[in-house]
């Protein structure tokens, strides 16, 4: 019979599968396609909300220090945060004191200053150029005093930074002192030795490496090197001798310099602070203006960001190496 139903032949139904597979092949690419485009939106919308909001930020920022400065009164008393290491690079940095200082000193209605100070010390070179620079401020407006105050702690290259101040106040129970000077490192000598480890080293200049902790020490390099110690730790007495003046009570005494730390009454007692007190005390009692300005220089909220990002690996292993100058402490 002409018109009886015939079943499709091989050859079509191959192709009724290859458009079903094709079909389900742009469904499924449509649909990674579609998921890759969210992606990408989802990507884009996060990063401009982050930048929008770190632009609101410093913007902000700046529009609640000017209206903080709107409400200040006549007359009131500057604070600096001196916090943490004393190094570059760090929020008590030289660079950062002394912008806060220069800022403080240059406001007509700054009646004093008060440093507030919580840190173990640092680098000699920073706490020296922030000795200088609040004895340069001083000379040029003697009507402005300075006063440090020490809360927890006021040690080594932080005291160098406060015996520069007109008066040093503290609590009974902080720490003041550790007035000396020290660099420390590690050898690996011996244990290269027992690993089998053979140092290489290619200088040109006799004493070149004579820090490299992977060789041995050498009686004259070991001298020396505590030469450089010795010379940085008499230009911290003579700081603090020049700063203190005839407020010490014993300057022979033969402990003072030796890298001790007092308790604030022991301190007191040796004539390292002049008082005791907080910094609200002080600007309420002594300065006679209980309102605290904090002229302290802050990060922006993208340098802050950025160091989280960016931390200094390779100068963190060059301390731990040795590789670190000299500390006050």
């Amino acid at each position: 019979m002409s018109d009886e139903w015939k079943a499709p032949s091989k050859s079509a139904a191959d192709s009724a599968d290859d458009k079903s597979w094709k079909l389900l092949e742009k469904t499924l690419l449509a649909g990674v396609q579609e998921q890759r485009r969210s992606r990408r939106w989802g990507i884009f919308f996060k990063f401009l909300t982050f930048v929008y909001l770190l632009v609101a930020l410093a913007l902000f920022t700046p529009l609640m220090d000017m209206e903080k400065t709107a409400t200040r009164g006549a007359g009131y008393t500057a604070l600096i945060e001196v916090t943490g290491m004393i190094a570059d690079k760090e929020s008590a940095s030289a660079d950062n004191i002394v912008t806060g200082l220069r800022a403080a000193f240059e406001d007509s209605k700054v009646k004093g200053v008060v440093l507030r100070i919580n840190s173990p010390g640092g680098s000699p070179v920073q706490s020296g150029y922030v000795y200088d620079e609040i004895r340069r401020l001083r000379g040029l407006h003697p009507d402005t005093k300075v006063y440090a105050v020490i809360s927890d702690l006021g040690a080594s290259g932080a005291y160098y930074i406060a015996s520069a101040a007109d008066q040093i106040y503290a609590d009974k129970a902080s720490l003041v002192g550790s007035i000396g000077v020290t660099a420390a490192g590690y050898g690996f000598v011996g244990t290269m030795e027992k690993l089998g480890v053979e140092r290489r080293t290619y200088t040109s200049g006799e004493h070149k490496s004579f820090l490299d902790p992977f060789q041995p020490q050498k009686p004259e390099e070991t001298q020396f090197w505590q030469s450089v110690l010795d010379t940085t730790h008499r230009q911290f007495i003579a700081s603090v001798k020049q700063g203190r003046g005839e407020r010490l009570k014993d300057k022979d005494h033969p402990e003072l310099f030796s890298g001790l730390v007092w308790s604030g009454e022991q301190a007191l007692q040796l004539g390292l602070i002049d008082g005791l007190g907080s910094a609200s005390s002080v600007a309420r009692d002594v300065v006679g203006e209980k309102e605290l300005v904090d002229f302290t220089v802050q990060e922006s909220p993208f340098d802050r960001f950025s160091k989280k990002l960016g931390a200094s690996v390779a100068e963190h292993l060059a301390m731990w190496m040795g590789f670190q100058g000299p500390t006050l402490r």
